[in-house]
């Protein structure tokens, strides 16, 4: 972990993304649309010729000539490695004609069709480090080289990653030069209304990084994903990684964040565990994704038997809760054990058993906004299969888990409409959901430390202990960063900013049941 690339957001105001090879996996889909269309061409001139046939490499010639170009760059840049020369032409000239746009057509006619049949794929470490940027308040830019740009992010289901998208077309459009110049990501910057030393870059393609170390860019980072980490240093990265889940991000307050796949297991490492939370352990749960695995539908998350039982043995050996976004009373009825602790809503509505004689409620004066926000959605979210709209009492919770990734957008448009129509509520998001809650400076963080306090927990003797997976839950792994112990139940590529990782709920339930037999081996 100390040799990971730190990347400090005290210096940044933005970030910029190449948008092939680094968001989307459509590097794969050109190179292989530049090979049809080379191999098919350079086959033809050597029947005509009768020089030797020699094929487009689709890594060294792709990586070299095309890759990260505007596509009629790319053409003439890879012609003239062969010492061909062909007239530039007009866009507008039909893929068959032989000119550097015709081909460049063509070109683009094979990639449409490969994009068509096989559909687009993300790398979901980038997803992942740009949503943890915008929700750290930092801005975010896509620039690509690609005319296709805004049909890919559509069909990739990422338009709410960013603000502002810098395409092939725009580059036409305002007669900006490709990658390696530096034109494209400086009108990024610009529209973003940031300066290239307050933004970072992210390129995958010598061009892109050549392009961001010309425009005075405050940081560059490659991405190595075919193996020219070296070239990619000596075109100006100034950090290459593999993938970008090998950055530890660290935001304004001083807070660390990994991805989940860098984080030490909460089982592989269960002794540091129980060193940093002692004898007195207080623990805290998520429940979907945490207790039960993630469903398509929110009744479907039903407790597994062994898990309760788990929980109810530990909850008479230390304090146990559940801080859900479900409805207190859901999550109460779906554990099913008088001797926990329920904070529903994030922590908005609270309570616990008797003899710990606990309520608390927040945002109770909002149902009038939160009824007027469901009358919006449900007709705005009607069109949209596979949306689901989840009432509580406290929020209201939009899930595009069914929806199709390019309809994600309209579900976000949708919230924000209903959002813009009701400024009493704020807009959060979660795994596949978005929600929105009473405009008030509460969330689990705040209800996890509200519990501490009103409990007498805060006591040095007492280490909270907290599991989750959502998004949600990293308001409450913030407030434990100095104390107590995070840990985040994750599999894939998530920042977090917990201490140690589980995979799944299984894992969770081992995890619980080791505690509870460390605390019964304690006592005398």
């Amino acid at each position: 972990m100390a040799d990971q690339p730190l990347l400090e957001l005290s210096g940044f105001d933005a970030a910029i993304f190449d948008l092939d090879g680094v968001i989307t996996r459509t590097a794969a889909v050109h190179a292989a649309a530049w090979k049809h269309l080379f191999d098919d061409y350079l086959r033809a001139q050597a029947g005509q010729t009768g020089e030797p046939f020699q094929a487009f490499d689709p890594v060294n010639d792709y990586c070299a000539y095309v890759d990260g170009k505007p596509r009629y760059d790319g053409v003439t840049s890879f012609l003239d490695s062969r010492g061909i020369t062909l007239p530039h032409g007009d866009p507008s000239d039909p893929p068959e004609r032989e000119t550097v746009c015709g081909l460049g057509n063509r070109k683009n006619v094979q990639f449409l069709k490969t994009l068509d049949e096989n559909g687009v794929e993300v790398f979901p470490s980038t997803v992942a480090l740009m949503r943890l940027l915008k929700s750290l308040g930092k801005k975010t830019a896509i620039v690509t080289a690609s005319e296709n740009g805004r049909g890919i992010v559509q069909a990739a289901g990422v338009t709410d990653l960013f603000e502002v998208m810098v395409d092939g077309r725009d580059a036409r459009a305002l007669s900006l030069r490709g990658k390696p110049h530096p034109d494209t990501f400086l009108r990024a910057a610009e529209c973003l209304e940031v300066l290239p030393q307050r933004a970072v870059v992210c390129e995958d393609a010598l061009a892109g990084v050549e392009a961001g170390r010309a425009g005075s860019f405050g940081l560059v980072v490659g991405l190595d994903r075919v193996g020219q980490a070296d070239a990619l240093s000596a075109h100006g990265g100034d950090v290459v990684v593999q993938d970008l889940e090998a950055l530890v991000v660290r935001d304004e307050a001083g807070i660390t964040w990994r991805s989940a796949t860098a984080l030490p297991s909460a089982l592989d490492r269960f002794d540091d565990v129980l060193e940093r939370i002692g004898q007195q352990p207080v623990v805290f749960l998520d429940y979907d994704g945490t207790l039960t695995p993630i469903v398509d539908r929110p009744e479907l998350a039903v407790l597994a038997q062994d898990v309760r039982d788990v929980m109810d043995t530990l909850s008479r050996q230390c304090p146990v809760g559940i801080i859900s976004g479900r409805d207190r009373k859901d999550v109460t009825n779906l554990v099913n054990l008088d001797s926990l602790i329920y904070a529903g809503s994030h922590g908005f509505d609270i309570a616990g058993p008797e003899r710990f004689a606990l309520s608390h409620e927040v945002g109770t004066q909002f149902s009038k906004a939160l009824d007027h926000a469901e009358e919006m959605l449900r007709p705005l979210l009607h069109p949209i299969a596979g949306a689901l709209i989840e009432r509580k009492k406290f929020s209201i919770a939009v899930h595009y888990r069914l929806v199709d990734p390019g309809e994600v957008s309209k579900v976000e448009e949708a919230v924000t409409r209903a959002m813009a129509e009701s400024p009493d509520l704020k807009r959060s998001a979660g795994k596949m959901v978005f929600e929105l809650q009473p405009q008030l400076d509460w969330d689990k963080g705040k209800a996890l430390l509200w519990l501490l306090e009103g409990m007498k927990w805060k006591e040095r003797r007492y280490q909270p202990v907290y599991i989750g997976d959502d998004l949600t839950d990293e308001h409450a792994f913030r407030e434990l960063v100095e104390r107590g112990v995070g840990i985040v139940v994750e599999h894939g590529s998530r920042f977090s900013s917990a201490s140690f990782s589980l995979q799944d709920p299984h894992e969770v339930k081992e995890f619980l049941m080791r505690l509870s037999r460390h605390l019964d081996s304690q006592t005398p």
